[in-house]
Parts: C-alpha cells; sequence; structure tokens
C-alpha cells in the first residue's frame, strides 16, 4: 500500500465522525458530503507527515469550511429572502446507501435541527462542537480566530436558544445594542458613572497579545478599573455586529485595528474582549452598522 492510499485509507477512518459534524452544522446531507470532500481535497494537497492529531486537523478544517458556507448562506438569505430548510427525513434516493441512513437516523430530530437553524453562524459552530462532539474551547477558539472564553460565550448563547427556542433572538440582539450604544457614548464623554452603571460589578477586560503588545492591559477586572480603562476614550471606535451582535470595532488608515467583542447579561456588560491579532480579525464574521 503506497502512501496515498495509506491516507486516503486513514481519512475513510474519520469520515463518519466528519460527516456527523457537518451535517449538524448545515442541516444538509449533500452540504455535509460537500464539505467533508472539501476536508479530503485539504488534507490531500498538505503535508500530511506533519500532522500528529489527523482526527482534530480534519474536525477543524470541516468545521471552518462549515462555518464559511452557513455565513454564505445567511448573506444569501438576507438578500433573497430565502429559507433553508433541514434534511431530517431519508428520502428514497438514500436507500441502500447505509453511510446516508445511518447518518440520518443519528440525526438530532427534527426540533433541534430546526431550533439550530435560528442561531447565528458562530453560535451554531460553539455549541454544536462543544455539546455534541466534546471539542474543547480551545480548539474551538482557534477554529474561530477566538478566543476560548470567547468560543465558550458562544456555545453558552447558542445552548440557552435551544433550551429556550421562544426567545426571540431579534429583540436580545436589540437589547445588546441599545446597551453597547450607551457605553459608547458614556466612554466618548467621559462620562464614568454612566459606565459604571451599564457595567456588572465583577466586569472584566480580556485582551489578546497582539493588544497587549499595543499597550493594553492583559486583564483588568471590576466596573470601576473598566470604566476607568474607557472613561474618555474609545472616541474612534465604532458601533459593529460581531457573529451577529452589537460590538465595536477600531480602525486606522483604513485598516482594522481592534475589535471589542461585549458580553452582556441582565442588561449590564459583564466581559469586554480585545481582538488585535490580524489573523484572527480576519477570520472574524463582522458588519459595520450606523451608531
Amino acid at each position: 500500500m503506497n502512501s496515498d492510499e495509506m491516507l486516503a485509507e486513514q481519512f475513510e477512518a474519520h469520515r463518519g465522525h466528519l460527516r456527523g459534524v457537518a451535517y449538524r452544522m448545515l442541516g444538509s446531507v449533500d452540504e455535509a458530503d460537500d464539505a467533508v470532500q472539501e476536508g479530503w481535497l485539504r488534507l490531500s494537497r498538505s503535508e500530511s507527515s506533519e500532522i500528529e492529531n489527523l482526527r482534530g486537523w480534519l474536525t477543524t478544517v470541516v468545521a471552518r469550511v462549515c462555518l464559511d458556507m452557513l455565513r454564505s448562506r445567511t448573506a444569501r438569505r438576507e438578500d433573497t429572502l430565502d429559507s433553508h430548510e433541514p434534511e431530517v427525513v431519508i428520502a428514497d434516493h438514500d436507500a441502500g446507501h447505509p453511510e446516508r441512513e445511518a447518518l440520518l437516523a443519528d440525526s438530532v430530530g427534527i426540533a433541534m435541527m430546526v431550533v439550530l437553524e435560528r442561531l447565528a453562524p458562530a453560535e451554531r459552530l460553539a455549541f454544536v462542537l462543544h455539546d455534541m462532539f466534546a471539542v474543547p474551547f480551545d480548539e474551538i477558539g482557534s477554529i474561530m480566530g477566538r478566543s476560548p472564553t470567547a468560543a465558550r460565550q458562544l456555545a453558552s448563547r447558542g445552548r440557552r436558544r435551544v433550551q429556550l427556542p421562544g426567545t426571540a433572538p431579534d429583540a436580545e440582539r436589540a437589547d445588546q445594542r441599545e446597551v453597547v450604544q450607551a457605553f459608547l457614548v458614556a466612554s466618548r464623554n467621559g462620562d464614568f458613572e454612566a459606565l459604571v452603571r451599564l457595567l456588572d460589578p465583577d466586569a472584566v477586560i480580556l485582551a489578546d497579545g497582539a493588544a497587549v503588545q499595543a499597550g493594553a492591559e492583559s486583564e483588568v477586572r471590576g466596573a470601576a478599573a473598566v470604566a476607568r480603562t474607557f472613561s474618555g476614550r474609545a472616541r474612534a471606535a465604532r458601533l459593529a455586529l460581531l457573529d451577529g451582535f452589537a460590538g465595536a470595532v477600531w480602525a486606522s488608515g483604513g485598516r482594522l485595528r481592534v475589535v471589542f467583542g461585549f458580553t452582556i447579561k441582565a442588561g449590564r456588560i459583564t466581559e469586554i474582549e480585545l481582538v488585535a491579532d490580524p489573523e484572527q480579525l480576519s477570520r472574524l464574521d463582522l458588519a459595520m452598522v450606523d451608531d
């Protein structure tokens, strides 16, 4: 058996796992197959001898492919008002295909798939990988270009929506946007007291390595300390949607420099994440909005 045949055999050993991940991400057997096939193509073009954990490597690749497909689907849906219906019934053309039958038979059911369709792409990826496939948050964060903490927050948000499918994501996003807007205004105006009121008493700022190199503190804890950090600043920060939720960005010289991600509970900011690493910034799902 030559090296190409050995690689193909190793890939086939993980195909079922990869199709399970892709199906739960995409809700479509055909799209799941496309994502898995793309995983194989990327593996065949890589230096496979340098891959220590093939299953983990393939999961990362397929998850990123699925995330791109979900984001593309979301953009098309906004443009065309089309909706995507998850495939949860074995069709006639699947008869005689044991792998397809097993995949659908092992699916999470129509109720869950319909709820998953309501999640933002990043929420869906974090929730599916962690809660359904036990992928650690540091690996999920790496896939998404986010910190493990941010990945945990996205999974938690997705989990709440799955457990409470009647919640209205549009209302939640509107509430969060209102809080972030108020925070940016108070920051620009140097309104310390207003900042404190918008912050949870145990609020924290967490900055990535690139932000620290640019002068930010790696961690700031407590409402007063966080308020002092932002008071009179953020003048050039602008409101943006980060993974579909309100955040802020700072750009200089036409180049994105820092993204501010906000975690909000009960109307107060509990965490602000500063992301400045260029590679991570390139992977974020960002959209500018008027503020």
